[in-house]
């Protein structure tokens, strides 16, 4: 039987966030077909905290034979989370990929003297090792004798797509997403490489969509994928959340991407907003326009206050909590956003049941994503909420309501991510695939109050 080609084929994405990694199996016109996943935990042996890269490649061969099964494949896109990368020899790792929230990195004393300015890269300094040049950097200091044998420096999405397909490449939003080692406006890296003899690291550029080539011979007989199966280069999580509305979406607009951390990208917001001891920042887009964005870890700070497992509150919830004059103050998690410097607490009576206290997680995250978009000059054009938050209905109709002269509109994919990714297959002329309805805002009594009470107990 002759096999359809490629380009009539399935795309299989292996998504590696920082909380869960999935597998997704899409049809050509943007349709999810299956999906697999498993929690990606950090291993806490070794020189230092890192990936399980033996687990997530295990996973990623057994589910892409499963996923196979059911409908053949033609092309295999990668999306991971940033501040990751990995030091490659001839024969793979020649250092674990570090987990960056190890603090490891933060005591080099001599890399902020070394940083390149804010004006250069548009990379704020963030804690821990969310600045990739600062892990790469330990590893130098630290490792000198395995960094020696390391040919390339790859971002960890660009890594898993080396594996599959043998192939290494270099591309801009997963080097341009606060990773200090990019100049966005000088559309090259930054003079940190230069200055700490990286150049010779970094592999040929390519685009996110481009075809870096078939998976390997060792792929295709572990997977039973075709021989022919196209590796692309692969993207950043959220400019892959970013990508299917870059597509169909005019400027200005603000894409609301949210998993574990919460990510504002507006698109033909003004860059002088930007504030680097907010933690703002510019992402860089598939096509390498510089993007204005700012960022909270919403999704942990909503289990922190929620609970884990937590069933979604509706807006009679909201209002109860509301009325007894309870507010989260930030910040529930150190890693980012505006106020990671400062301990978070409850102001009023404490939420007593579950469904309060997802009351209140979600009030919270909506306050802090409204704050971050005033923040950001994003005050014209839609605002587009996708990922986790999409399904929160009561999250949407308060962020409507705090905007009243903005449309919100939600992607009701829970995929966002994977479909972006799965774009690229048919990129740069994707078919229009995002998918947005319009919410409706909350009415709720006392919501202008609340807000005003909660930007006077803000941080200064």
């Amino acid at each position: 039987m002759t096999m359809a080609p490629a380009e009539e084929r399935a795309i299989a994405v292996l998504d590696v966030g920082k909380t869960n990694v999935k597998a997704a199996l899409f049809d050509r016109d943007g349709s999810i077909l299956a999906e697999r996943g498993m929690p990606n935990r950090v291993v806490g042996t070794g020189p230092y905290p890192h990936a399980d890269v033996d687990a997530i490649w295990a996973f990623a061969l057994a589910a892409l034979r499963e996923l196979d099964g059911l409908r053949r494949i033609g092309d295999l896109v990668v999306t991971t989370h940033g501040a990751s990368g990995a030091l490659v020899g001839d024969d793979g790792l020649v250092l674990p990929v570090m987990d960056y929230e190890w603090d490891g990195p933060a005591t080099l004393a001599t890399y902020d003297a070394q940083r390149p300015p804010f004006s250069e890269t548009f990379s704020p300094p963030m804690p821990v090792g969310l600045n990739l040049a600062r892990q790469v950097a330990w590893q130098q200091d630290h490792r000198p004798e395995a960094f020696a044998r390391a040919r390339w420096l790859l971002a960890y999405p660009q890594y898993w797509s080396w594996r599959l397909s043998g192939v290494a490449a270099t591309e801009v939003t997963s080097l341009g997403c606060h990773t200090d080692l990019w100049a966005p406006f000088a559309d090259r890296p930054s003079s940190l490489v230069e200055r700490r003899g990286w150049v010779r690291l970094l592999p040929p550029r390519r685009d996110a969509w481009d075809v870096l080539g078939p998976v390997t011979p060792e792929v295709a007989a572990a997977t039973g994928l075709a021989p022919d199966v196209r590796v692309r280069v692969g993207i950043h999580d959220s400019n892959a959340s970013l990508l299917p509305h870059l597509a169909d979406t005019p400027a200005p607009f603000t894409v609301v991407s949210t998993g574990t951390w919460v990510i504002l990208m507006a698109v033909g917001a003004p860059l002088a907003a930007l504030d680097p001891a907010a933690d703002m920042l510019v992402n860089v887009a598939a096509s390498g326009a510089p993007v204005p964005t700012a960022r909270f870890m919403g999704g942990r700070e909503y289990a922190a206050l929620a609970g884990e497992g937590a069933s979604l509150p509706d807006l009679a919830d909201i209002e109860a909590v509301i009325r007894a004059g309870t507010l989260a103050v930030p910040c529930f998690s150190p890693q980012g956003g505006p106020y990671a410097a400062h301990a978070g607490r409850i102001e009023g009576p404490s939420p007593g049941t579950p469904e309060g206290r997802a009351a209140l997680a979600t009030l919270y995250s909506a306050l802090m994503t409204d704050d971050l978009l005033n923040r950001l000059g994003a005050t014209a054009g839609p605002l587009v909420v996708e990922g986790r938050f999409a399904s929160n209905p009561a999250f949407g109709a308060l962020l409507a309501a705090l905007r009243p002269d903005q449309q919100v509109l939600a992607a009701p994919d829970t995929a966002g991510t994977a479909l972006g990714a799965a774009l690229l297959a048919s990129w740069p002329s994707p078919q229009r695939v995002a998918a947005r309805h319009l919410l409706a805002p909350a009415t709720l009594d006392g919501l202008a109050a609340c807000r005003e009470r909660w930007r006077s107990l803000l941080p200064r």
